[in-house]
């Protein structure tokens, strides 16, 4: 563990010797994962990529990726695309990540039963911005925009979150 990684605590996030605030999922911190539990996976998960809606914001590092209209994320677990991003039309289950509200602008990605995803073991564990403080995600870890878009432009090769 380093200044680098992201650890959760009971009080919220470590990062870069810093204290933000955050939410986890409803279904609290778990060894035992499945999908829609609403639970927070316990582990050390490597981030595997960034999105961002572009038409909102500005690109918030040069690795990041445009999310597009049709971009969808698979939480099927009968299927063969689940836990990865997709393109409407899907006739699955998904997620919309172009949402109407502001929770997917900027997302980091983490390794969470991906890219070789186990059935039923849950998907998407994203890094993404709160409704509000205290409002649970659904499996999620969730931070004030400000914190999130701050921890983005900082976030390097090296950085895991780390749930304990």
């Amino acid at each position: 563990m380093n200044s680098r990684d992201l650890v959760v605590t009971p009080t919220g996030v470590r990062f870069l010797n810093r204290h933000f605030p955050c939410t986890i999922g409803r279904g609290g911190i778990t060894s035992d994962k499945r999908e829609g539990d609403g639970a927070t996976p316990r582990g050390i998960h490597r981030i595997v990529g960034m999105l961002y809606r572009p038409d909102r914001m500005a690109r918030p590092a040069d690795w990041a990726l445009p999310i597009g209209p049709r971009d969808l994320w698979s939480d099927d677990a009968k299927d063969q695309d689940y836990n990865l991003m997709v393109r409407a039309p899907y006739p699955h289950s998904h997620e919309k990540l172009r949402r109407a509200d502001p929770l997917y602008d900027l997302v980091l990605i983490t390794d969470w039963n991906w890219p070789y995803a186990e059935r039923g073991k849950g998907s998407a564990i994203f890094i993404h911005q709160w409704r509000r403080p205290g409002y649970p995600t659904a499996g999620c870890v969730a931070f004030h925009p400000q914190d999130l878009r701050w921890i983005a432009s900082r976030i390097a090769y090296e950085t895991r979150l780390i749930v304990r």
